[in-house]
């Protein structure tokens, strides 16, 4: 199976937990963006959180994470809804450094430590729901933690690896997300916290071939949990070149004039996927707006 990932309730209903390996998810957003390792790995641990973010959501609500820490990487962007479908971008790419002192890739120096992590949910209301917290570490584990704590209220407890190849590929990523339900007694988080604290980073278990099943296993040993629901994951992106006529049309029949004389044609690039449109003079023509 590829990648999936798994909602469910462990010390007996107390805790909601979600888990995924994203190895593929995170190789196809490599390979569009060229993402150097460092960058590969920032990019890969937000597209893995935003897409279990959105997992919790129902319908088809869908939201939008921006990491931006002032870090050399500039802005992380990553997009997802409900059916596991994420898409991402980073500003610069070609970001890598060192190994920090744990041996790891930088990921922190990368991202920066001055800025800020923002989440939009769209759920379908008048106003969308916006939550946005300092960065803390730059790492991203610890500052979705952060979020989840001081945006929204709810203990809990993120983990996001990605494990890259030296020819630049992907060799692992995935992640979880533990958060504590109300009335959870002390001794399931008690027990949980000193889980944390011996478990395996959650990329070397992926490495070694752990299914987010097995992950699950690996959080909760004693069994005490039930699995809800699982689901594919997967990196997916909308754009069309309807979608992107659409927004030239918007732009006015001067500019559009513009690109006819002085190109004779116009092609754009989506951020997310690095998918090209190219429009001919005609088809721009047949995009100039009725006066």
């Amino acid at each position: 199976m590829g990648d999936y990932f798994i909602k469910a309730l462990a010390c007996s209903g107390s805790l909601r937990v979600i888990t995924s390996v994203t190895t593929e998810t995170i190789r196809e957003a490599q390979a569009r963006h060229k993402t150097w390792p460092t960058a590969t790995a920032a990019l890969g641990r937000t597209l893995t959180a935003a897409m279990m973010m959105a997992a919790q959501e129902k319908g088809d609500e869908k939201i939008t994470v921006t990491v931006q820490g002032g870090g050399p990487i500039g802005a992380i962007v990553a997009d997802a809804n409900t059916r596991g479908q994420v898409r991402g971008y980073v500003t610069n790419p070609k970001v890598h450094f060192e190994l920090n002192e744990q041996g790891k890739l930088d990921v922190a120096r990368a991202v920066g430590k001055s800025g800020f992590l923002s989440v939009v949910k769209d759920l379908g209301l008048r106003e969308n729901f916006t939550g946005r917290v300092p960065i803390i570490s730059g790492e991203l584990g610890d500052d979705f933690t952060y979020y989840f704590a001081r945006s929204e209220q709810v203990p809990s407890a993120v983990g996001v690896g990605v494990l890259v190849h030296p020819n630049q590929t992907v060799k692992a990523a995935g992640g979880f997300i533990i958060q504590v339900l109300p009335g959870a007694d002390d001794a399931a988080i008690g027990k949980l916290e000193e889980r944390l604290k011996t478990i395996p980073p959650i990329s070397k278990l992926i490495d070694a071939g752990h299914s987010p099943d097995e992950l699950l296993a690996d959080l909760f040993p004693d069994g005490n949990y039930k699995v809800l629901q699982k689901h594919p994951a997967a990196f997916y992106c909308d754009c069309s070149k309807e979608k992107f006529a659409s927004s030239i049309t918007g732009l006015g029949a001067k500019e559009i004039q513009a690109m006819i004389d002085e190109d004779g044609g116009a092609e754009v690039t989506c951020q997310f996927c690095e998918t090209h449109y190219a429009f001919t003079a005609n088809e721009l023509k047949a995009l100039i707006p009725d006066e």
